[in-house]
């Protein structure tokens, strides 16, 4: 009676959320794309312009050889997202693969489970870091290094919120299959 009018039947709704949810995750891993991108053309013009400078005049930036101690982490936080959003860390997945669709269901989930405390355990651990850095100051910049150690926030909080997602995913009950390794990463 619902489809007849219009209304959406469980098996779409379920089929809307998991959309939604991969939706979520791709714009997580499209943060990342961005700010790797940024991070890395920026440390590239800023090593080329000294470069330039050291040969055409003799000296450079002083502040290109520091720049990098801020921009790296983002980098590899970047880099991080957009793997985990794509499911392509680093992974071993021959249990899964010898396990049936249910078990490996469970499995996914148990993992995504401990991906998620982890993350989380590295965002709380990371506290008297991110507090400690906000009193160290690079030298020829003057700015303080807790926009570095910021990308621990970055990188773990997406962590975390994309093994959410693929929780929630899995749960209303993404496919898991052997042949996608988006869907069988153990990383």
């Amino acid at each position: 009676m619902m489809a007849r009018i219009g209304l959406p039947t469980h098996g779409q709704g379920r089929a809307r959320a998991l959309s939604l949810l991969g939706l979520a995750i791709d714009g997580l891993g499209l943060s990342g794309k961005i700010v790797a991108a940024a991070a890395i053309a920026f440390m590239f013009a800023a090593l080329l312009v000294n470069v330039v400078l050291r040969y055409a005049f003799g000296s450079g930036i002083a502040w290109a050889y520091e720049i990098h101690a801020i921009l790296l982490p983002w980098l590899v936080a970047g880099g991080l997202l957009v793997a985990a959003s794509q499911g392509r860390n680093i992974a071993i997945s021959l249990l899964p693969d010898l396990l049936g669709e249910g078990p490996r269901r469970g499995l996914l989930i148990l993992i995504e489970l401990l991906v998620l405390v982890i993350a989380l355990s590295v965002l709380d651990s990371s506290q008297p870091i991110l507090k400690a850095a906000k009193f160290q100051k690079l030298s020829t910049l003057g700015i303080s290094q807790i926009w570095g150690y910021a990308s621990l926030v970055y990188a773990f909080g997406g962590m975390a919120a994309i093994a959410c997602l693929d929780l929630l995913r899995l749960l209303l009950g993404r496919a898991v299959s052997l042949h996608a390794p988006e869907q069988s990463s153990l990383s």
